[in-house]
């Protein structure tokens, strides 16, 4: 059975069963696996408009202390990073400086030592915008960048 959606009164939100509690905004992130965590970070950093986030503080410091060993991580344009976490983030958003994580939209890709066995049950459904013309302008589509799937709709050859 589906409820009536919601309404906003001048007394507070209600639903069908009278008035409701209001409900703070939550910080979110979207968590997906990944083989190449750090590809689909560059990625979609290029298909969003996102910044890639520079953990590279959050990985000295522990390293640095021998508190992590030296195989969980790696260099990622030019800076030390998690090995298996990438995260990107709207350039827009709230943000730790000291970490450079994000508070607001942000994706964290973590590597999974598992294939992949069915479809994927999520899928972001981007609606370009401003950014297309710049990407088309760079010749961009997503083809080739270790992206699971192409940028436009269009027939790709062999499949």
């Amino acid at each position: 059975m589906t409820q009536p959606p919601a309404s906003t009164a001048p007394d507070g939100p209600t639903d069908s069963a009278g008035p409701v509690a209001s409900v703070t905004p939550v910080r979110r992130k979207l968590v997906i696996d990944a083989a190449a965590p750090h590809a689909q970070a560059d990625f979609w950093a290029a298909a969003l408009g996102y910044t890639v986030e520079d953990h590279s503080a959050l990985v000295e410091r522990p390293l640095g202390l021998g508190a992590v060993p030296a195989e969980l991580t790696t260099e990622q344009h030019g800076r030390a990073a998690w090995r298996d976490l990438a995260a990107v983030r709207h350039p827009d958003d709230p943000y730790q400086e000291e970490s450079s994580t994000g508070l607001g939209r942000r994706l964290l890709f973590q590597r999974v030592p598992e294939p992949r066995t069915a479809k994927n049950r999520l899928h972001p459904d981007l609606h370009p915008g401003e950014g297309a013309a710049r990407r088309r302008r760079h010749g961009w589509n997503g083809l080739g960048r270790g992206c699971c799937g192409t940028w436009r709709n269009r027939p790709v050859p062999g499949r």
